[in-house]
């Protein structure tokens, strides 16, 4: 008999309930099929077991009947205490009495109008979200290639930064990567859809958003290490970063899968009901949580450095620098998140897509502009090779001119 299904979305509940419903029928029609006759019916004429697309009908004598009630599924049938019969004649069973759609009212549903809407709802996010993950692909590439194209910016700091946008690509990769799995092929059924493919790609996806949450982490670490240990090299401690940046990630997304494939290996690993959802939630929350903490610690610390007389005022314009960037990001990253946490998933559903989705998908971008667009050292850096090159440029043109002239 197929696995218990332990945890799955709410709309696919309804068609996995009917699944095992109609597999445990038929494992007792197969079983009987084995027999000369319906068990507890020797040498009798009766009906056998029957599965008639709701209910499961056990096996009785001719001239007997069965009595079922309506399918106990949460929000798909009022509660009734109607019983719905069949009688087991000669000619086989009888016609259920009442019929299930008078006996088992369903409860009210949207109208044509709202499934529509609820369609045309859906296709306007993912064109939102694809525009944000394609614009921040772009930002965080291009911020990539001035980090590694200036030497001058080759710095501990700006290596953690590449990191951290290497991460946002991965999450916005995933994202495209899930969706083309997932959601490529129409006539797919999606609630018993349970492939290697798709696995894998809800696999990085995971791996891809614990790695982004925890190089933000990291950046919150570093600026507040920055503070902390303002003589000592900060180069010691790259290691240990890209550790916690991708190691801790990786090694929560191995034990995630090992588990799924031990105790919860059915549909594609995407439903967040389950328990074991919770082996990547919680370090995630983790994550948020100490990040939260060193931004309560960085933001007393620079006010005490902010307002000490004894630190001069170019220190003070240094630190503010480095700070506003991460302080900035901390919340931003953070808030919503917890926020969600502490409601089960079914729970604000379309705020929770806007928020991760539309305006999580801009993440990347915001975190390009601040990091790298808008940063002083770079614009000047990326000045001063500007001018560098117009002069090398002018200096062509008039060797050029001059040889002409003297030719």
């Amino acid at each position: 008999p197929p696995p218990k299904v332990r945890a799955t979305h709410s709309d696919c509940s309804i068609v996995l309930y009917f699944q095992e419903q109609q597999a445990e029928c038929l494992e007792i029609i197969r079983s009987e099929s084995q027999m000369s006759a319906p068990p507890g019916l020797p040498g009798q004429q009766g009906c056998p077991t029957e599965w008639d697309g709701v209910s499961c009908w056990a096996a009785v004598p001719v001239g007997q009947y069965r009595a079922v009630a309506c399918p106990d599924i949460l929000h798909v049938f009022k509660k009734s205490k109607a019983l719905i019969r069949r009688n087991c004649t000669e000619s086989g069973w009888s016609f259920p009495s009442p019929p299930y759609y008078n006996a088992c009212e369903l409860e009210a549903i949207g109208s044509n109008n709202d499934t529509e809407a609820k369609a045309s709802y859906f296709v306007t996010m993912k064109v939102l979200y694809t525009c944000g993950y394609s614009t921040s692909l772009a930002a965080l590439f291009l911020a990539i290639g001035i980090f590694s194209c200036f030497r001058k910016l080759h710095c501990t700091r700006n290596s953690i930064h590449i990191h951290f946008f290497t991460s946002f690509i991965l999450r916005g990769a995933a994202v495209f990567i899930k969706d083309a799995v997932l959601f490529s092929d129409e006539s797919v059924d999606h609630c018993t859809m349970s492939t290697v493919n798709c696995k894998a790609a809800i696999a990085f996806f995971q791996y891809s958003v614990l790695a982004n949450f925890y190089w933000l982490l990291v950046e919150g670490m570093y600026l507040q290490t920055l503070l902390l240990l303002a003589f000592t090299s900060d180069k010691r401690y790259i290691w240990w970063y890209i550790l916690i940046g991708w190691g801790v990630p990786m090694l929560t997304v191995c034990v995630w899968v090992v588990t799924r494939l031990q105790y919860d290996n059915h549909g594609c690993w995407d439903d967040y009901t389950s328990l074991y959802w919770w082996v990547i939630k919680a370090p995630i929350l983790l994550a948020i949580f100490v990040n939260f903490l060193i931004f309560l610690n960085v933001t007393r610390m620079l006010a005490q450095k902010i307002w000490s007389p004894d630190i001069s005022k170019n220190y003070k314009q240094q630190y503010m620098r480095l700070t506003k960037s991460t302080l900035l990001l901390i919340p931003l990253f953070g808030v919503h998140y917890v926020v969600f946490a502490l409601f089960p998933e079914h729970i604000g559903v379309d705020a929770r897509l806007y928020f991760e989705l539309v305006l999580g998908s801009y993440q990347g971008f915001l975190v390009a502009l601040l990091y790298c667009f808008l940063n002083g050292e770079v614009q000047a850096e990326i000045k001063r090779n500007w001018g560098k090159w117009q002069s090398s440029m002018e200096s062509n043109v008039f060797n050029l001119v001059t040889q002409d002239f003297t030719a």
